[in-house]
C-alpha cells in the first residue's frame, strides 16, 4: 500500500537503488493509478532534475543518469508490434534500464517474463494499492522496504 506521494517517492528510491542495465520495470494500472508518478520518483531518485513529462505523445523519453541510462516508455497509444520495434525497447535495455507504462499494449511476452511488474490501483485519499511480481532478485529489495 502506498499511503501518499511520500510513500511513492520511497518506493521509487528503492527501485532506483536496485536498477541495473537490462532491467525492465512494467507499470500497469488504470488512468490516474500513479504509473507516471512512480516513474518520476524512480527517475528523481536517480538524479534526474529536469522535467519528467509523461511520454504519452512522444512514446519514449531517455534520461542519462550517473548510474545508467533509463528510457521511459508509454505504450498507451501503441497499436501494433511494428510500432514496438520502432521504439527501440531492446536497444534501451542493452544501454540501460526501461520503465514501461501500459505494458499490456504491446510489450513482447518474452520481455514481460523478465520484468518487475508493478500494478497500481488508485484508492481513496491519494492511497494506492500495489501488486508486484517479477524475477526473484527483486524479492528481497521489494519486501524489505514495502511490507
Amino acid at each position: 500500500m502506498l499511503t501518499d506521494e511520500s510513500a511513492t517517492r520511497e518506493l521509487g528510491a528503492v527501485i532506483a537503488g536496485a536498477l541495473v542495465t537490462g532491467d525492465l520495470i512494467a507499470l500497469s494500472g488504470d488512468l490516474g493509478a500513479g504509473k507516471t508518478t512512480l516513474a518520476r520518483a524512480i527517475l528523481r531518485s536517480l538524479g534526474v532534475a529536469e522535467e519528467v513529462p509523461s511520454p504519452t505523445f512522444t512514446l519514449v523519453q531517455r534520461y542519462r543518469t550517473q548510474k545508467l541510462t533509463v528510457s521511459h516508455f508509454d505504450l498507451y497509444r501503441v497499436e501494433n508490434a511494428s510500432e514496438m520495434n520502432e521504439l527501440g525497447l531492446e536497444d534501451a535495455l542493452d544501454e540501460g534500464a526501461a520503465l514501461v507504462e501500459w505494458p499490456e499494449n504491446g510489450l513482447p511476452a518474452r520481455l514481460q517474463l523478465e520484468a518487475l511488474t508493478i500494478c497500481l490501483t488508485a484508492l481513496d485519499h491519494g492511497r494506492r494499492e500495489i501488486r508486484a511480481s517479477g524475477p526473484a532478485r527483486w524479492r528481497p529489495v521489494f519486501i524489505k522496504d514495502i511490507s
